[in-house]
């Protein structure tokens, strides 16, 4: 028997801002619906598992089909946006706005979540965001910008900008 299911579906702030969206992305949101409702039926409610991400980024280069955020790029935004001014104005701000200042997750966190939830080692049935995906994945902190900062140098080769 069937103990968990695992399905990645999208994070419930983005899909609550699907008003904000062409009307023609309506489907992919329904269809997200629907699979979660189906899996839930097909296992239990206590087997159903969902990882939840807003906007996953990784690998070598950055594409348009599908859409693809290379991997330095995208941790340099996830750094930029997991704390601050950008989480305020992600809380404050209406639909698609606060959407757009939510850090996006690294694929391998979001494969890592997948794996403990399928293996029991993550109790819990719904990781909604960047921040629950990272936590039951032991995801370290994104330095992508941080990288990128420490990359200037003076004349003298040491660098430009410290912490």
């Amino acid at each position: 028997a069937l103990q968990r299911y695992v399905y990645v579906s999208v994070a419930s702030e983005v899909a609550a801002a699907k008003g904000w969206l062409p009307d023609y992305l309506g489907f992919y949101f329904a269809a997200k619906g629907d699979a979660e409702k189906a899996v839930a039926d097909a296992v239990g409610e206590a087997n159903a598992y969902f990882v939840k991400p807003s906007f996953i980024y990784g690998g070598d280069s950055f594409g348009l089909f599908p859409p693809r955020v290379a991997s330095g790029y995208g941790s340099a935004i996830e750094e930029l946006l997991s704390g601050g001014v950008f989480t305020t104005l992600a809380d404050v701000l209406p639909g698609l706005l606060g959407v757009a200042f939510r850090p996006p997750v690294s694929v391998d966190a979001v494969a890592e979540a997948v794996v403990r939830q399928a293996l029991g080692e993550c109790s819990e049935n719904a990781l909604d965001g960047t921040v629950a995906i990272n936590a039951a994945a032991d995801a370290p902190a994104a330095t992508g910008l941080t990288d990128f900062i420490g990359t200037f140098k003076d004349s003298s080769g040491e660098p430009m900008f410290s912490k």
